[in-house]
């Protein structure tokens, strides 16, 4: 049976979700804004079950598609469920951030697993013109590349939560020791704002960020912490005292958003992505407003 819903298709041993088939009509708002033509050559940084791969070879043909994923085995039952729908998509096991120079460049880029950046390796496998979209944060991007590593555009409307990229794993937070070394300061920002109004911003001035919940026995929120891959880590209260340790102070950056965004959910469409040589910027309403650099990979 058909469904409007992402599904979760591969475990690992923890039972920790490692790869997805995404809803598909954010697949095909994806493939909407990336506005490709008869003869393009798209490159696809993760293949997933290859669904999406099935799409552009329908449209693009199979000769013109290059996809992508880290798992061996993802890719090999990939290409089986491609053969029998007789698409023959260039798939292939590796990194994706790296694309294949072999067959660049490529007239549109779509990434279906969430990044912090735009890869530089994919820019430097673009043309002029080239269309890029991809999940950054909670959201999708379509950026346009202008010249060589220079690249903007703004996000779509779209929520967006995507299997991230797969790299080394990072140690868990350590809440406990957190509470026991830090000395609490207080807060105005309340909790739930990281749950809820400040989750997209968050997402783009702090890529990669996890965070989690606690509740107490009739449901109501009583705290909720923040980690990076980084070490970094803060807890906060709805008492309003803070706790934060790490390179990075992560309730100040919650802090400086609340100061930004001081009233409702700011809309994702009013965001947007600049790319110069000198690095990757997201930014609030126009290049020149509130904007946070990204990470480059």
């Amino acid at each position: 049976m058909y469904s409007d819903t992402a599904l979760t298709t591969q475990l690992d041993e923890r039972g920790i979700p490692t790869s997805s088939s995404s809803q598909p009509s954010l697949m095909l708002a994806m493939l909407d804004a990336l506005d490709a033509k008869p003869g393009h050559q798209l490159y696809e940084l993760g293949l997933g079950t290859g669904y999406n791969s099935a799409l552009a070879s329908s449209f693009l043909g199979s000769d013109n598609v290059v996809s992508v994923d880290v798992d061996p085995d993802l890719v090999h039952l990939a290409r089986k469920r491609l053969a029998k729908g007789a698409y023959r998509p260039f798939v292939f096991a590796g990194d994706g951030a790296e694309g294949y120079p072999a067959r660049a460049p490529y007239d549109r880029i779509i990434a279906t697993a969430s990044l912090h950046c735009i890869p530089p390796a994919l820019l430097g496998q673009t043309r002029e013109g080239s269309v890029i979209v991809a999940p950054i944060g909670f959201g999708v991007v379509k950026v346009v590349v202008a010249g060589k590593g220079e690249a903007s555009g703004r996000f779509l409307s779209v929520p967006a939560f995507f299997m991230p990229r797969r790299t080394p794993a990072a140690s868990g937070p350590d809440f406990a020791g957190l509470e026991a070394q830090a000395t609490g300061t207080a807060t105005d920002v309340p909790a739930a704002d990281v749950l809820d109004r400040l989750k997209f911003p968050l997402s783009l001035a702090l890529p990669g960020y996890n965070s989690c919940s606690w509740r107490d026995e009739s449901g109501e929120l009583t705290g909720v912490g923040l980690w990076t891959e980084d070490g970094s880590t803060a807890t906060a209260h709805v008492s309003g005292k803070v706790r934060q340790i790490g390179p990075q102070r992560l309730w100040d950056k919650v802090e400086e958003l609340a100061s930004v965004f001081p009233e409702g959910a700011p809309a994702r469409e009013e965001f947007g992505l600049t790319i110069t040589s000198e690095g990757q910027r997201v930014w609030y309403r126009e290049p020149e407003g509130p904007s946070w650099a990204l990470p480059t990979e």
